[in-house]
């Protein structure tokens, strides 16, 4: 083995991204005033982990109820954090429509990664949702 070998892999994991990248913990969603939050989906994210979870931010309150998502938040966000002990049910049609998915606790950076059927993803397509905690 050369003696390269290591420093290349040092090196290599050095570069992968983390799991978290900029998103928030999902612990740390609360309102300045301490108010719990249920989820914050993002609009921007990036084949680099550490680049997603910016651009505009819609904050969902414990127990929102969206059948129809703001205008210019319908079939936009591509990044999202769900707060601990709470979940996010989203659908890709307006009215609570189509094609369904549970997201739990935790942060989700690229939704693309997550598959919508054979041909599809979830960034850019959740068009009505309920966030609920318990």
């Amino acid at each position: 083995m050369s003696p390269l070998c290591p420093l290349l892999l040092a090196l290599a994991l050095a570069a992968v991204p983390g799991v978290r990248a900029a998103c928030p913990a999902p612990a740390d969603l609360k309102k300045p005033d301490g108010a719990r939050i249920c989820a914050k989906l993002y609009d921007k994210s990036d084949p680099y982990y550490e680049n997603c979870c910016g651009g505009a931010e819609l904050s969902l309150e414990p127990g929102a109820d969206l059948p129809f998502l703001p205008s210019d938040w319908a079939n936009v966000a591509s990044s999202l954090v769900v707060a601990p002990r709470c979940e996010i049910t989203v659908w890709s049609q307006r009215g609570k429509a189509g094609k369904k998915h549970k997201f739990s606790s935790g942060v989700y950076p690229r939704l693309e990664e997550f598959r919508k059927g054979i041909f599809g993803d979830w960034s850019n397509t959740i068009a009505s949702l309920y966030c609920r905690c318990y």
